[in-house]
């Protein structure tokens, strides 16, 4: 049985489980190491079982009457439960906010810049507001800038969900875009792109190296 734990817990704050010699009450519900249920036993006996077994003694559910103990290997346990806590820190990575601003009358070509810079956004992981500014008398005219919202969603939808529709404060109308994939998932696969291209590289640079040493030992053999 791993006896460093109960040095280890010895000052342990308040939430952690009790385990070993910590547990100290005369009889415990003694769950197995693959759930079976053992039933009701004495403390005494439940940690013979904890030593004859190389586990340890861990209360799962201290306000049972009685304790709940279950024999596991808790080095172990408490290691794949940090690597499940990094993973799922991981998968739920912040999600930024990009945002994007428009004119009304925006010209074909600062469009497509502008829609690069959202799909790019998009494929990042990110969400991106996309807000249209009125100027003037174009306030009375919402349904051009709805328009315009509506048909960069459709352009970008391969990469995007909307998530607000269009909604306009004052002389600003704002589109929520989310992206499709999350963004750890996105950044790995940025990164597998860069590690694919990066082996490419090498081998045609590899490529032209070879290339060129044939081509010089072909000019001292003539």
């Amino acid at each position: 049985m791993c006896q460093e734990h109960i040095h280890d817990y010895e000052g342990a704050i308040i939430n952690e489980p009790r385990i070993n010699e910590r547990i100290r009450v005369p009889e415990v519900r003694l769950v197995g190491p693959q759930g079976e249920q053992v039933g009701i036993v004495r403390i005494e006996d439940a940690m013979r079982l904890a030593q004859e077994s190389d586990l340890d003694l861990v209360e799962v559910a201290p306000n049972s009457r009685p304790p709940v103990v279950k024999l596991m290997d808790y080095g172990k346990f408490k290691y794949e439960a940090a690597v499940k806590a990094r993973e799922a820190r991981r998968n739920q990575a912040n999600t930024e906010i990009k945002e994007m601003r428009f004119r009304l009358k925006i010209d074909e070509h600062d469009y497509e810049t502008k829609k690069g810079h959202v799909v790019r956004f998009l494929k990042g992981g990110d969400k991106v507001k996309v807000t249209i500014m009125f100027r003037g008398r174009e306030q009375s005219r919402p349904e051009m800038g709805r328009r315009l919202l509506l048909k960069l969603a459709d352009e970008v939808a391969e990469f995007a969900v909307v998530e607000n529709l269009p909604s306009q404060e004052g002389r600003n109308m704002s589109l929520v875009l989310g992206p499709l994939k999350k963004k750890a998932e996105a950044k790995e696969e940025q990164r597998k792109a860069r590690e694919a291209k990066k082996a490419a590289d090498d081998a045609e640079r590899t490529e032209r190296e070879s290339a060129k040493d044939a081509d010089a030992a072909a000019a001292a053999e003539a």
